[in-house]
């Protein structure tokens, strides 16, 4: 069956349904560390949310430093790289960028070992 608009519509039932289900997912996660997810892509745009996650869900830490307070969106942007790197590093390919891949990459970290 092929996809209607109304369903690729970025305000398509199944797409608000999908973010809060990760949303929760991800703050039950950060609590150990207490921090806290309100609105996905504006709480992971500077990295630190998205660092802590991976740090927590892995139990490493990671292999750089990073910026503790990225004023700059340059600072943000090389957060993000440092948390790419890490899965890099780790091993874990993201074949899309895509709202699904990320979470899709986020569930399986989780259910797998690190070497």
């Amino acid at each position: 069956m092929p996809a209607t608009e109304k369903d690729l519509a970025e305000d398509a039932p199944w797409k608000k349904i999908q973010q809060n289900t990760f949303t929760r997912w991800c703050n039950e996660h950060l609590k150990c560390v207490n921090k806290r997810i309100a609105n996905l892509q504006t709480d992971l745009s500077d990295g630190l949310r998205l660092i802590a996650l991976l740090e927590v869900l892995s139990q490493k830490k990671m292999f750089r430093k990073y910026n503790q307070r990225p004023t700059f969106r340059q600072m943000q942007l090389e957060n993000v790289s440092v948390a790419l790197e890490f899965l890099d590093r780790e091993n874990i390919k993201l074949v899309s960028i895509g709202m699904f891949a990320f979470n899709f990459f986020l569930v399986a970290f989780e259910h797998y070992s690190f070497s």
